[in-house]
């Protein structure tokens, strides 16, 4: 592990870019709880440790394989930068997965491993992060893991589309027949709330909402309303070549109207020409306008774009900022 810049490569099929920061108040926030991870084509990674960038090489990675990640670590209970950054360095072991089944077999074993380990220290209460997750295995569909609050946008045609579900009260009341879907898109996407259900590490309180239970409790089309079985946990997806697809942590959207910040996304990725460009473009936004009733939050954010090789302008591959 090294301090020292690396540049990653994920051309020619792949433009990414990441930014983290403490908050648009350095004052107000001292720490950065959130995490990202990036391993590129060759197996180098970069990620956060101690609120500080690191490179690391990964011995016997599969070439052309891509994983990237962020997760915001649960501060409310404790411990949540060391939660994020051991997640980081669990999915730094484990190898490239080209199936559901062996990604969820080994993120289900992280979750508990770690368990064990936050457990053993039984001076504070168990901590607790968000984890979305893509897994880009060449010649196979990419592969989505979600868990927690942070979530995955497609932005395209003027519209920024959440692809991940926010594992939240609204969500186990409507799993649950209790609320409409326009009260669950009012409630997780049209307020800010910050009570989780489920993080990883954490557990969850879908399949008992009265205790926590120590299992990560996958969202299916079996046990979501029709109107969100489309969009369940762990499952693959398609990148459109024509849209941008945004990781973020919920600091992006921690205010009284989230619609009206998030609408703003496709106007500020459209005027940039490649993932960095639209990073910036994110934090831009939320450090120097951020929206009214602002709620002050950790910011992190990867913007991945898919390329089509034949008619990239350059065959030199792109660089994560």
């Amino acid at each position: 592990m090294t301090q020292e810049a690396h540049p990653l490569q994920f051309g020619p099929c792949f433009d990414v870019a990441v930014q983290s920061c403490v908050g648009a108040d350095p004052h107000t926030l001292h720490e950065n709880q959130d995490n990202f991870l990036l391993i590129d084509t060759t197996g180098w990674a970069h990620f956060q440790h101690s609120q500080r960038r690191q490179w690391q090489r990964i011995d016997n990675w599969i070439p052309g394989c891509v994983r990237l990640a962020v997760l915001d670590g649960m501060g409310g209970h404790g411990r949540g930068r060391e939660a994020a950054e051991a997640v980081v360095a669990g999915l730094l072991t484990i190898p490239p997965c080209d199936s559901l089944a062996e990604l969820a077999r080994h993120l289900d074993s992280l979750h508990a491993s770690l368990q064990r380990q936050f457990d053993g220290d039984t001076t504070s209460k168990r901590p607790g992060t968000t984890l979305t997750l893509l897994e880009l295995v060449p010649g196979k569909a990419p592969l989505l893991y979600h868990v927690g609050d942070s979530r995955l946008y497609q932005v395209k045609d003027g519209v920024a589309r959440p692809l991940t579900i926010d594992h939240v009260p609204a969500t186990a009341y409507a799993m649950a027949g209790l609320f409409s879907e326009a009260e669950w898109w009012q409630q997780v996407h049209g307020e800010h709330r910050s009570q989780l259900s489920q993080a990883f590490i954490l557990g969850n309180a879908f399949a008992n909402p009265s205790e926590l239970s120590d299992p990560l409790f996958a969202l299916t089309p079996h046990n979501l309303p029709p109107f969100l079985k489309h969009l369940h946990d762990r499952r693959a997806i398609e990148l459109d070549p024509g849209a941008a697809y945004v990781l973020a942590t919920d600091g992006f959207w921690a205010c009284a109207n989230p619609y009206d910040l998030i609408d703003r996304w496709p106007a500020l990725l459209g005027r940039q020409c490649d993932a960095a460009g639209m990073t910036g473009a994110l934090f831009e936004e939320m450090l120097t306008r951020p929206p009214p009733n602002f709620h002050i939050d950790n910011l992190t954010a990867i913007v991945l774009r898919r390329l089509d090789p034949a008619q990239s302008a350059s065959p030199a591959d792109k660089s994560a900022a």
